[in-house]
């Protein structure tokens, strides 16, 4: 007498669908993090409610230590306006995101916007939702 049963299990494990949930995760984390903060130093911005949708030519951070920089490099308070000026000269309506640390004294933030009103560029102020 045969009492075996017919429907034996399999001890294989088929890993194709894991592999690709994991390839699709992978993708959309590459895809999406490079969106979150570009060219951006760590700066705490101060918080406002508002929302633009200009397109930024150039970026100028403040940092608390009151240095200078131009979309990541450094740059001397006294070249800043030099920069600006050689860096935007090819660029129709050109925009200044200002992304001025919170606590620099107001002082270092309407130079730039001095800057940016004696070559008639559009100054963006940067800052973090509420």
């Amino acid at each position: 007498m045969n009492l075996r049963g017919r429907n034996k299990v399999s001890p294989e494990f088929s890993m194709s669908s894991m592999t690709d949930i994991v390839f699709l995760l992978l993708v959309f984390f590459l895809l999406t993090s490079p969106a979150i903060t570009p060219e951006a130093l760590d700066l705490i911005l101060p918080k406002a409610k508002g929302k633009t949708t200009n397109v930024q030519n150039i970026s100028v951070s403040i940092t608390n230590k009151k240095q200078f920089y131009i979309n990541n490099k450094r740059v001397s308070e006294k070249n800043l306006e030099n920069e600006l000026v050689s860096q935007l000269s090819s660029i129709e309506k050109p925009t200044i995101i200002l992304r001025a640390a919170e606590g620099v004294p107001i002082e270092k933030a309407v130079k730039v916007m001095d800057i940016a009103n004696r070559n008639k560029y559009k100054l963006v102020l940067a800052v973090k939702p509420k």
